[in-house]
C-alpha cells in the first residue's frame, strides 16, 4: 500500500535542495518567486548556489542538506533544484525514519528518478516526477507543464492528453505508474531501489544518450524481466540522442519498439514527459488509467 503525502495548502513550505548537480541561485530565482506567488513559503537549502567539482557539494554535505529537508516538520515538500548526477552516491547515507512517519512530497526528475524509485519500492510513499527549478525560467513559469506541478501539489487529479504516434500500440489499461529516466531505472537494477514492474504502467525518458546505449539499457530491462509483465508502457522524450559511426541503424523509438515487440500491452510514444519543457507532473507510485487509441492518448489519475 502506497502512502500519499498530504497535499499542500497556502502557507505551507517547500524546501529547495541540490542533491546531485549544481544550480546557481540566479537560475532558481524565478522558481522561488513563482512558488511564493502560488502562496507557499520557500526554505533554501545549503546546497543551492554551491559547487564541488561535478556536484553541488560533497557527498556528506549534499546528504546532510537533504536529510535536513526530509526531517524538518515545517517543510511540506522537497523540490530538487536540478538533476545531473549524484543521488546514487548519497541515497544510502539518508535516514528515512522521520520521513516515513511524516511523509512529504519529493519533487524532481532525471537523476532524481533513483529517489522516486526508492520512495516507491522501499519507503512505500508516493512522490512527484515533475519540473524542477530551471523549468520556471524564460517566461515558462505559467506554461501547462509547470502548472501541472502546481495542480499536483494541490491534490488535483491528473488528466493528460497526447497526440497519437505511428508506433503506438492501441489498448486500455490501469496500473501503478512508475519509472522516469531510463539510465537511472537501469542503473538501479540489482539494488534495493530497483523497480518491481509487474502490472505497472512504466514510463521512460532520457537525454543525450547514444542509440547503442539506449539499446543496451532496454535489453538490460528486458533481460531482468522488467518489461515482460507490464500493464502498459509510456515512452516520453528521448532528446539530443547521439549516433555512432557507423550509424546504429534505428531511432530511439524503434529501439524501444523492438525491445517490447513480443508483448501485448498498450504502448504510446512521444508522451510529454522529457528533459524539454514538455514535462507533465506525474505522481510516482499512484494508480493511473492509460488509453491509447488511433486518435489520441489519455493518461488519467484514478
Amino acid at each position: 500500500m502506497i502512502k500519499i503525502p498530504p497535499y499542500l495548502k497556502k502557507g505551507d513550505t517547500i524546501g529547495i535542495v541540490c542533491p546531485s548537480g549544481t544550480l546557481t541561485a540566479k537560475k532558481a530565482a524565478t522558481c522561488i518567486s513563482t512558488l511564493e506567488a502560488w502562496g507557499y513559503k520557500v526554505k533554501i537549502g545549503k546546497t543551492l548556489g554551491t559547487q564541488h567539482h561535478y556536484f553541488s557539494a560533497t557527498d556528506e554535505a549534499r546528504a546532510a542538506d537533504m536529510q535536513d529537508m526530509l526531517d524538518d516538520k515545517k517543510v511540506q515538500a522537497v523540490l530538487c533544484g536540478r538533476g545531473g548526477y549524484g543521488m546514487s552516491r548519497i541515497i544510502d547515507l539518508l535516514d528515512f525514519k522521520k520521513f516515513t512517519k511524516h511523509p512529504k512530497w519529493v519533487i524532481g526528475f532525471s537523476d532524481i528518478t533513483l529517489l522516486h524509485n526508492h520512495c516507491t519500492e522501499v519507503l512505500k510513499t508516493a512522490s512527484l516526477h515533475a519540473p524542477m527549478a530551471a523549468a520556471f525560467n524564460n517566461g515558462q513559469s505559467n506554461n501547462e507543464w509547470v502548472l501541472s506541478l502546481k495542480n499536483a501539489l494541490q491534490g488535483k487529479k491528473a488528466n493528460y492528453k497526447a497526440a497519437p504516434h505511428a508506433l503506438n500500440r492501441i489498448g486500455k489499461t490501469k496500473g501503478k505508474l512508475v519509472g522516469g529516466n531510463l539510465t537511472l531505472v537501469a542503473h538501479a537494477i540489482g539494488s534495493v531501489s530497483s523497480l518491481k514492474t509487474k502490472n505497472t504502467i512504466l514510463f521512460l525518458e532520457d537525454i543525450g544518450e547514444y542509440k547503442y546505449n539506449i539499446d543496451r539499457m532496454m535489453l538490460q530491462l528486458k533481460r531482468s524481466g522488467m518489461l515482460k509483465n507490464l500493464a502498459g508502457l509510456i515512452v516520453g522524450g528521448f532528446t539530443q540522442t547521439k549516433d555512432s559511426d557507423p550509424a546504429f541503424g534505428a531511432t530511439a523509438y524503434e529501439i524501444i519498439q523492438a525491445a517490447v515487440a513480443e508483448y501485448n500491452y498498450p504502448v504510446c510514444y512521444d508522451f510529454p514527459v522529457s528533459h524539454d519543457k514538455e514535462n507533465y507532473a506525474l505522481k510516482h507510485g499512484i494508480e493511473y488509467a492509460l488509453e491509447v487509441t488511433a486518435k489520441k492518448v489519455n493518461l488519467k489519475e484514478v
